[in-house]
């Protein structure tokens, strides 16, 4: 909810999702480069579910069953094309789905570490300040919910990385920043923007 205070965005009443290719996955803490097409990249750290399971219309009660491990990763936007796209009323892929605009951590951890999908701690540091810090239990719509809910529209696969939503605290990226993301106190990632 703060991040779409954040925004001024509308509250959704259903959960918004669009889709990344292969092509922008940052992996193993590779460097990430600022695309020389936008003056305005924001990090939006996110908790990220990985399918463990093939399904469609998944039922919200049974969607716990389609995935094992959480990860964390950063959705990349270029915000000022993204506000560009928005103000004409056009898809964002541009500002979202660009290469290497999906960052990943090496590692995910299995879903039974915690007391409950709804209670997991994570953060993003920049330059060893804390930027972002969130929680599950913070999220406008569950790990089930979003599970159900894609899979009315787009068939899961064993594999698929669904990016979860992002806390307050989104902002710019520059040349020079480290950024460090955490599960609790587990480093899930860490790497420089260039």
């Amino acid at each position: 909810m703060a991040h779409i205070e954040e925004l001024k965005n509308e509250v959704p009443v259903e959960p918004v999702f669009f889709m990344k290719p292969d092509t922008a996955l940052l992996r193993n803490n590779d460097p990430f480069y600022i695309p020389a097409w936008s003056a305005d990249v924001h990090h939006e750290i996110e908790l990220v579910i990985k399918i463990s399971k093939q399904g469609k219309n998944i039922e919200n009660k049974y969607a716990n069953r389609y995935y094992k491990e959480v990860g964390l990763g950063i959705d990349f936007t270029a915000r000022d094309v993204q506000n560009q796209l928005k103000s004409k009323g056009l898809p964002w892929e541009k500002a979202k789905a660009f290469d290497h605009s999906a960052v990943i951590g090496a590692s995910f951890l299995p879903v039974t570490e915690f007391p409950s999908p709804d209670s997991i701690n994570f953060r993003l540091d920049i330059n060893d300040s804390a930027v972002q810090q969130g929680s599950s239990s913070l999220m406008i719509f569950g790990f089930d919910e979003i599970i159900s809910h894609v899979s009315k529209y787009v068939t899961l696969k064993i594999g698929d990385l669904i990016y979860t939503g992002t806390p307050a605290g989104v902002g710019p990226v520059k040349p020079g920043d480290r950024l460090r993301g955490f599960i609790g106190e587990k480093l899930m990632f860490d790497f420089i923007i260039k």
